[in-house]
């Protein structure tokens, strides 16, 4: 666990779901997000792991009541927070929210700073198991004083909730983090595009010896299913951040995805990766021209997962040999490609890999 770690189990794996944010921006409603939640369990997300239905930005009112409380937009939310929790719960999923440690949200909405223990109880009496805390309008603030605040108002509450830390990875949140919340960012927003994923990915090439359950590195939500990417760039997306051992937070339009996003989201064998007990965050092994390395170790016997990602624009063929990436000379190891879902075979000393342009060859390593 490392010293100092949260080891609360309320993240043993990294977190699952879905935040409103990528695609809908503020543009959220009770309806929207209810019918979101049907979607992850009848897409078979649910199933697949897929458990926080997360209201990012644009859910309060533009001022609090009488008595200092957060209200929800009642035009947006009618019925009000803790009905929708209450049918979001009903589903077999748990529920999400989102506040800002300053003065204000990113969207000029009302925020949390000297608030914390009253919000914290507001979030606990309406059924929140997930609360997202950003870093707008913070102007001379320190996060680490902030955020443990926020650790010890979530505390108080006496509700189990898991605390996202959103400072954009501004204070180098992985060295301190831990201790009070269970995922911090490590980046700033992505997009949806190529540029900004690699971006993205180059950030966290140093930061696995920070990760781990119940505190993970978090490269921010997924983009699968959104912009002008390709199933190959989404497919890579996907697995790296699998790799990375980060919460897979999706952030596409679940009532509409296609079949092929859907399958991207619950690839079992990829998924099997990210969510792996051991905890271990991947880490880049190799880098050089366009092609990136990265391995996971798995679980307790020596099996792991390689990721080549091919960053380029043209086809690729890679020769690893194995003791680069740990295996003892000598030994077989059997091969499994985890997006197809077959074994390639066994090997010995080494292994060429394919890759398309912009996509990652991912395969299960199992020494024997």
């Amino acid at each position: 666990m490392g010293i100092g770690r949260l080891s609360d189990g309320l993240a043993l794996t990294p977190p699952m779901g879905w935040n409103s944010w990528n695609r809908f921006g503020v543009k959220i409603d009770e309806r929207l997000v209810l019918e979101t939640a049907e979607a992850m369990v009848s897409s078979g997300m649910r199933e697949a792991g897929y458990r926080y239905v997360v209201i990012d930005d644009g859910w309060m009112a533009p001022k609090r009541d009488r008595s200092g409380d957060f209200v929800a937009d009642p035009e947006k939310f009618p019925s009000g927070i803790k009905d929708l929790a209450d049918r979001i719960h009903a589903l077999d999923l748990r529920f999400g929210i989102y506040t800002d440690a300053g003065t204000k949200t990113c969207q000029d909405l009302p925020a949390s700073l000297g608030y914390e223990f009253r919000d914290a109880r507001r979030f606990a009496e309406w059924g929140v198991d997930y609360v997202k805390v950003d870093w707008c309008h913070t102007e001379g603030m320190g996060p680490r004083a902030l955020y443990a605040k926020w650790a010890m108002a979530l505390h108080a509450a006496r509700r189990p909730i898991v605390l996202s830390i959103c400072e954009w990875g501004r204070a180098r949140p992985w060295e301190w983090a831990g201790r009070i919340g269970h995922l911090w960012r490590t980046c700033w927003d992505i997009q949806p595009e190529w540029s900004s994923i690699l971006t993205i990915l180059d950030r966290q090439a140093e930061l696995h010896p920070y990760a781990g359950p119940d505190h993970w590195n978090d490269p921010d939500m997924l983009e699968v299913g959104n912009g002008e990417l390709t199933s190959d760039q989404s497919r890579a997306h996907f697995a790296l951040w699998s790799i990375l051992a980060a919460p897979l937070m999706a952030g596409n339009d679940l009532r509409t995805m296609s079949d092929e996003v859907r399958e991207i989201l619950t690839a079992p064998e990829i998924v099997a990766i990210d969510q792996d007990a051991a905890g271990r965050q991947g880490r880049r092994v190799r880098h050089e021209g366009d092609v990136d390395i990265w391995i996971r170790t798995l679980g307790a016997n020596g099996d792991c997962a390689i990721a080549v990602l091919n960053r380029g624009p043209v086809a690729r063929e890679d020769h690893i040999v194995l003791e680069e990436i740990g295996v003892a000379p000598r030994t077989n190891v059997r091969v499994r490609d985890l997006w197809k879902r077959i074994d390639v075979g066994e090997v010995q000393r080494g292994i060429v890999i394919a890759t398309s342009p912009n996509s990652a060859t991912v395969l299960g390593l199992n020494p024997q």
